[in-house]
């Protein structure tokens, strides 16, 4: 798929950060002002469904999204961890790992709903301080996968 925006190697800045990447996967840390230490975990080839994947590479996925929700709660000491997998834009299997929050802008909705509050300055700068942990964390997360 020519066109599919998490084929290509190139992450702008303004889109996230490259945390981790492994020969078939890699975490990126997500540039989303209203939620802060939202990560995605993208599998490198393209493959539309997990079902797609081998068992032993759904394991290995599974432990990666896992790893980071892990190193999200001990971080950023959310009120809610949301996983999703949705594709529904872009049929390249990747999951958002979320950090929510009572008072984030979406809550109690999804993170794609329309918004019904605006977190506090004081919250989200908090949150970004300690997004800025999240990296090392995760890569530390991840290296006890293995």
């Amino acid at each position: 798929m020519a066109n599919c925006v998490l084929c290509k190697e190139a992450l702008k800045p303004e889109e996230g950060e490259l945390i981790w990447r492994g020969d078939d996967c890699r975490v990126v840390l997500v540039n989303d002002p209203d939620l802060p230490g939202f990560c995605r975990v993208i599998w490198n080839r393209h493959v539309a469904e997990m079902t797609d994947l081998s068992y032993g590479e759904r394991d290995h996925l599974m432990a990666l999204v896992f790893a980071v929700e892990e190193a999200i709660r001990h971080v950023m000491h959310p009120d809610k961890v949301n996983l999703a997998a949705l594709g529904n834009m872009v049929p390249h299997i990747h999951w958002h790992i979320i950090p929510r929050f009572k008072d984030d802008a979406f809550f109690p909705g999804s993170a794609w709903s329309a918004r019904t509050q605006e977190a506090s300055l004081e919250s989200l700068t908090m949150r970004k301080k300690q997004a800025e942990q999240l990296p090392q964390a995760i890569r530390s997360a991840i290296a006890k996968l293995h």
